[in-house]
């Protein structure tokens, strides 16, 4: 089972950037993507229908804004929309597809970097979020939570470490959040489980300030957390940097598991 994550950053900005076609050629089972910035009308038949895949997604409510979708080649057996917050699926963030006894998400965490009102609302999310993933571990199913999640955990997920210690996304409340997932409850990092000491390899974001990008000071934040069940099957997790479609870099994993 193989899947795939990327942050679009703009579903329409990407298909012109040529990520619709790659993503045809990448044998995926299931595709999460993240920041649509779009609604139903502004989606081309092609970013509805992608080759041989069923497609689904939850939209925000504010024109041009956030939005999750999912593309699998089998179709969902049920379709879980947002988190019946009314406050967090207003912005299209939480979209769930069940097939059998495995459940695959496509996520897309708050980023805080607008203001104090967006860090709030950050960590609003989290407050939510965190009794949620708590259920999921306990329901007995294998999940993957893929995404942008807007959270480096640690120093190996982050060129610039100190500079960035009070900034949203890097911020020990964010951080501790995510440690507390992985510690506690139990969800595992797949890609830092395949590659322990991975550092700016792993990077999935750069800033379009500063040549970042050209200069790979990046961030880690898109990640696959998954139940220990299904993460212990992972055999390959690869982040794809040759092309750019967004400011993330697409995030694979592949699962010895039927899909």
């Amino acid at each position: 089972m193989r899947i795939l994550t990327l942050n679009l950053n703009g579903i329409r900005s990407a298909t012109q950037k040529g990520a619709l076609d790659w993503l045809k050629t990448q044998n995926a089972d299931v595709i999460c993507v993240q920041e649509l910035k779009a609604q139903a009308a502004d989606l081309t038949s092609d970013m509805i229908h992608l080759a041989g895949y069923h497609s689904v997604f939850h939209y925000a409510e504010k024109k041009g804004y956030s939005g999750v979708g999912l593309y699998s080649r089998r179709v969902p057996d049920a379709v879980v929309e947002g988190l019946g917050i009314a406050a967090i699926d207003c912005e299209g963030r939480y979209l769930e597809a069940r097939f059998g006894n495995v459940s695959v998400v496509s996520l897309y965490l708050p980023s805080g970097s607008a203001g104090d009102h967006r860090q709030a609302a950050k960590f609003a999310f989290m407050a939510h979020f965190m009794p949620y993933m708590e259920r999921l571990m306990a329901s007995g199913r294998e999940v993957v939570l893929c995404g942008d999640w807007n959270i480096v955990h640690t120093e190996k997920d982050i060129k610039n470490w100190k500079s960035n210690q009070k900034n949203s996304g890097c911020l020990p409340e964010e951080r501790a959040w995510i440690g507390d997932a992985l510690n506690r409850v139990g969800w595992v990092d797949v890609y830092r489980r395949l590659h322990p000491e991975a550092t700016d390899e792993g990077y999935t974001w750069w800033s379009h300030r500063g040549q970042a990008w050209v200069k790979n000071v990046g961030w880690r934040i898109d990640y696959q957390l998954a139940t220990p069940g299904i993460a212990a099957t992972a055999t390959a997790a690869t982040v794809y940097k040759t092309q750019r479609f967004s400011d993330h870099a697409p995030l694979t994993v592949d699962y010895a598991m039927d899909f």
